[in-house]
């Protein structure tokens, strides 16, 4: 089986605290390819011990980011990982043990184990968590959404492995990553024509929270669990709130990101 090289693409800003490890988990990739947006910590000086093709590039959107980056790989083949996700040998050899050359598959679904505060995630909603991050250099961009936008292929194949996923580093960091989010999200639903913000507020955080620890066992993760589904919850009311500020700010003839 002839061996085909791959290009791995990792999106950072401000990670000096994982960008190490994340590249040494794919030091055996064939080519790496860092898109900075433009840190101001060590990314950079830490990037460049693993990779000569490292890019700086104003950050509009993940899939914005990454659909610019993927065209500039050298190989055929691609897999994305985000700072924060760690290749294990395991998945490693699963990849290079993929007949590429010869199938008819344009990507592959990737599970991904979950971590929380030193202990994997089970349940939760965590638990059954899969991205497609291997595909077609050509074929592979990701949609254009602010936020839990996925990569499309034609046709696309499961791995066995799981990548490796530490996204919480700590409580202040889980705030600050709600806070961003909310605001992409309820600009996607308000530009959409989402109507039902004041209806999101009352019902979707309780809701959110008995799906999460009961309907997705997230009791079974144990206070980890509990508090993924309170953030969870948190997160839907943050948004919806967004929502409603999104559509006064419409009605009054203008919209300001900075202000939610």
């Amino acid at each position: 089986m002839a061996h085909v090289p791959i290009s791995v693409v990792i999106p950072c800003f401000n990670e000096e605290d994982n960008i190490g490890a994340c590249l040494e988990s794919v030091a055996w990739a064939d080519e790496i390819l860092v898109v900075d947006s433009f840190s101001t910590d060590r990314t950079l000086e830490i990037a460049g011990r693993y990779t000569n093709r490292v890019f700086q590039r104003e950050y509009q959107s993940h899939a914005d980011q990454l659909n610019w980056t993927i065209p500039q790989a050298s190989h055929e083949w691609v897999l994305v990982v985000d700072s924060d996700e760690r290749v294990p040998d395991t998945l490693a050899k699963e990849i290079r043990d993929l007949d590429l050359a010869n199938n008819k598959i344009d990507g592959y679904w990737i599970r991904r184990s979950n971590h929380l505060f030193g202990k994997k995630i089970r349940f939760s909603g965590w638990g059954r968590d899969r991205v497609l991050r291997l595909f077609r250099r050509d074929l592979g961009r990701k949609e254009n959404k602010r936020v839990h936008a996925e990569f499309k292929v034609p046709k696309a194949g499961r791995l066995k492995e799981a990548i490796l996923h530490y996204p919480i580093p700590s409580m202040e960091a889980w705030v600050v990553k709600i806070n961003r989010y909310t605001t992409w999200k309820a600009m996607d639903k308000v530009e959409k024509g989402n109507p039902a913000a004041l209806i999101h507020f009352f019902l979707r955080p309780p809701i959110r929270f008995f799906k999460d620890s009961v309907l997705r066992l997230g009791l079974l993760d144990g206070w980890r669990g509990i508090l993924i589904a309170a953030m969870s919850a948190f997160a839907e009311m943050i948004m919806s709130a967004k929502m409603m500020q999104l559509k006064r700010q419409d009605n009054r003839g203008g919209r300001s990101v900075a202000d939610l």
